[in-house]
C-alpha cells in the first residue's frame, strides 16, 4: 500500500508499521474570510496541499512520515464578524489539538509535527506543543507551510511588512493551485499604512505585538495588496514552501535535545 495518509490505512497496519521514529503530520487550516477575491477555504488548501506534498515527498527520501486528515475549523475568531468564517474558541481548539497529541501517542509514533496554514492558530498551537510534550512524551514541533518568499519586484515592493491576510502571497497560491477559485476582478491593494511607520509594534518580528480583529484596519477583512498576484509568484512560492516543508520533516527526523553521550 503507499499511501501516506494515516486515515487510509487499516486500524491493524498503524499498529504494525508505526514506532519511536514514525513522524506523523497534522496540518492545521482555516475556514474563514479572506475578502471579496478569496474563497474562504485558502488556509485549508494550504495546509493540506503543501502538507500533503511535503510528506509525500519525504516519505519518497526514506522518512517514516505520515498525514493525518487536515483540520478545517480552527481559531478563526479574529474573522467572526464575517459571513463564512467558521471557528472554535481558544480552549476547544487547545483541546481538540491536545487529545490528537493522546491519540498519536498511543499509535506508537514518536513524533507529532503541526503543518500550520493559518497565521491565527500559530500562538495556541506553540503552547500545545509543550502541553503534548508533557502529557505523552512526544516529540513535538510546528512548521508553517507557505514560505516567505520575495516577489517578482522585489522583497514586500508595497504591502510595507503588512501583507499577512489575503495578499499578495495568499492570492498567488490560490492563483497555483486553484485559479478557478480567484476572482481578480475583485482584488485590490489593501494596506493599512497608517500603521506601517510604527517602528515597534507589527505583525510579524516587532517587539511589540497587538490584539486585532481583521475588520479593525479599514480594508474589507483583507491586510494585504492581492493586485500584485500572479500565477508565476504562486509556482515560485510553491516550490520555495515544498523545499522547506521536506527540509523541515529531514531535520525534524533527526533532532533530538537531550545531550548526546
Amino acid at each position: 500500500m503507499s499511501t501516506r495518509k494515516l486515515a487510509e490505512l487499516p486500524g491493524p497496519d498503524v499498529a504494525a508499521r508505526f514506532g519511536p521514529d514514525t513522524i506523523i503530520v497534522q496540518p492545521t487550516g482555516a475556514v474563514e474570510h479572506h475578502g471579496p477575491h478569496l474563497p474562504l477555504v485558502t488556509d485549508f488548501l494550504l495546509a493540506d496541499h503543501i502538507g500533503g506534498a511535503a510528506v509525500e515527498r519525504a516519505a519518497d527520501e526514506g522518512l517514516d512520515v505520515w498525514q493525518l486528515p487536515t483540520l478545517a475549523f480552527t481559531k478563526s475568531d479574529e474573522h467572526s464578524w464575517a459571513p463564512g468564517t467558521v471557528w472554535l474558541d481558544a480552549d476547544t481548539m487547545f483541546d481538540t489539538v491536545v487529545q490528537i497529541g493522546r491519540a498519536v501517542a498511543l499509535m506508537g509514533a514518536g513524533t507529532l509535527v503541526f503543518a500550520n496554514g493559518h497565521g491565527g492558530n500559530t500562538a495556541l498551537l506553540q503552547v500545545a506543543l509543550r502541553e503534548i510534550r508533557r502529557r505523552t512524551g512526544l516529540k513535538t514541533f510546528l512548521m508553517p507551510t507557505l514560505a516567505r518568499v520575495p516577489g517578482p519586484d522585489g522583497e514586500d515592493a508595497d504591502e510595507r511588512g503588512l501583507g499577512i491576510h489575503g495578499g499578495a502571497a495568499e492570492t498567488s497560491m490560490i492563483l497555483h493551485l486553484r485559479p478557478d477559485l480567484v476572482d481578480l476582478a475583485r482584488a485590490d491593494r489593501w494596506v493599512p499604512d497608517h500603521i506601517a511607520d510604527f517602528e515597534r509594534i507589527a505583525f510579524n518580528g516587532g517587539p511589540v505585538s497587538f490584539g486585532w480583529l481583521s475588520n479593525d484596519f479599514g480594508t474589507p477583512g483583507v491586510v494585504g495588496d492581492a493586485s500584485r498576484a500572479s500565477a508565476e509568484y504562486g509556482k515560485l512560492l510553491w516550490d520555495v514552501s515544498l523545499d522547506q516543508a521536506v527540509a523541515s520533516l529531514h531535520e525534524i527526523a533527526r533532532f533530538d535535545p537531550a545531550v548526546p553521550r
